[in-house]
């Protein structure tokens, strides 16, 4: 599964907060990381009162190890998962419950939602402060278990744009994002919630795909314009509208009027959908389907990308069953293909856990998993996925 590890400790002999990001160490300074650890004291402080018995000291030094199995900063939401990883365990490590979406948000928007697992939904908030801008489960992640997820991983490489500055930048440039904001998301949202408690996947593919596409737009109408895109992506959602009109699904329209030759795509929008593409900041596609479409979908993918040296990695995850494609599937879908364009897949799906208590070593830590997607953060009790060791330094590299 896709995931965020992380583990923290504090110690009265630590002189200085470190952070080490998949074996490597950053800047513990950063601005969203000590909001974050400010934020989680503040609480810790509020629930102790004047209790002089407290088993650590707000004031000691913090070690955090966090490391991902999958692409950071590449739009696949890292930051997420790492800020939902990061305040767990935090929240662990001083006792503080409670409301902690709100606290996550402050390392990144898109964590608050990672706290919580399953279907979730971002609330918009009305306080000033934005106190009340927290995440809300819709749905646990046993609830739709025929979803599945391929993510198809175009670059590894960090992208040059982030997030946080992108969205930035899009609030005080772009119209078209106020607009998005102020009159389409929320009716979207609104739309989604009720297909995902049906679970209808028809119109969650369409709603997906529209909601991606009009993300980009915005990053194209920021000025100066702003680029995740690229042209592997473009192929991506071409192949996507392709496999989905093949399968009696949509009218094939017309080829993409700019950039390379990427086949074609629908004149009108899906009425229904056998595949649903999203792309967050960054050029790396993450496909959802059910999972009796997997199979076919991921020798389509080979097809159209075939691998370049890697062809028994190519396929990472969860096991994917072995797909005979009809001839007339092969010439109406796989067109120009593109070796090596893809460098690898991701299988996953939604699923369900549950986590133990963690033992504890010399110094306190706290050990937690973040899933995407999955039922959130869960505790690990197994040593030998501890980042940290009683020490509080790194015990094995990423």
């Amino acid at each position: 599964q896709l995931r965020t590890t992380t583990t923290v400790a504090t110690c009265r002999d630590f002189t200085e907060d470190r952070l080490w990001l998949n074996g490597v160490e950053v800047d513990a300074g950063q601005p969203r990381l000590q909001a974050c650890l400010r934020e989680v004291r503040r609480l810790a402080r509020k629930r102790r009162g004047d209790d002089a018995a407290a088993p650590l000291s707000l004031s000691y030094k913090v070690h955090v190890a966090s490391e991902n199995n999958f692409p950071t900063a590449a739009g696949l939401a890292s930051s997420a998962s790492g800020y939902a990883c990061l305040v767990s365990a935090l929240a662990r490590l001083y006792s503080v419950e409670g409301e902690l979406s709100e606290v996550a948000r402050r390392g990144s928007g898109s964590a608050c939602r990672s706290m919580l697992g399953g279907f979730v939904q971002w609330q918009r908030g009305e306080r000033p402060d934005g106190r009340d801008s927290v995440a809300q489960q819709l749905q646990p992640e046993t609830h739709w278990p025929e979803l599945s997820v391929l993510v198809l991983v175009v670059s590894g490489e960090k992208k040059a744009v982030g997030s946080t500055a992108g969205m930035q930048t899009s609030v005080d440039t772009s119209p078209l994002l106020k607009y998005r904001a102020e009159v389409v998301v929320p009716e979207r949202m609104t739309r989604m919630a009720r297909c995902i408690r049906d679970r209808d996947f028809e119109t969650f593919g369409q709603l997906t795909m529209q909601d991606s596409n009009q993300f980009h737009a915005t990053c194209l109408d920021t000025f100066p314009p702003i680029f995740y895109l690229n042209d592997v992506s473009q192929r991506i959602i071409a192949l996507a509208h392709r496999f989905n009109a093949h399968h009696g699904r949509t009218k094939v329209g017309q080829p993409l009027p700019h950039g390379p030759v990427v086949g074609t795509v629908p004149l009108s929008p899906c009425p229904c959908s056998q595949v649903a593409y999203t792309f967050d900041a960054g050029p790396n596609a993450v496909i959802f389907m059910l999972e009796d479409t997997v199979d076919e979908f991921v020798e389509v993918v080979r097809r159209s990308f075939p691998p370049a040296s890697n062809g028994d990695q190519f396929l990472r995850g969860r096991p994917v069953g072995t797909a005979v494609l009809p001839e007339e599937l092969v010439s109406a879908v796989v067109v120009d293909p593109a070796p090596g364009a893809i460098h690898y897949i991701l299988h996953t799906k939604v699923w369900g856990g549950r986590g133990t208590d963690p033992s504890a070593p010399c110094c306190p830590l706290t050990h937690l998993l973040s899933p995407q997607p999955g039922p959130g953060p869960q505790l690990l009790d197994d040593p030998s996925q501890h980042l940290l060791g009683p020490d509080g330094l790194p015990c094995r590299s990423a």
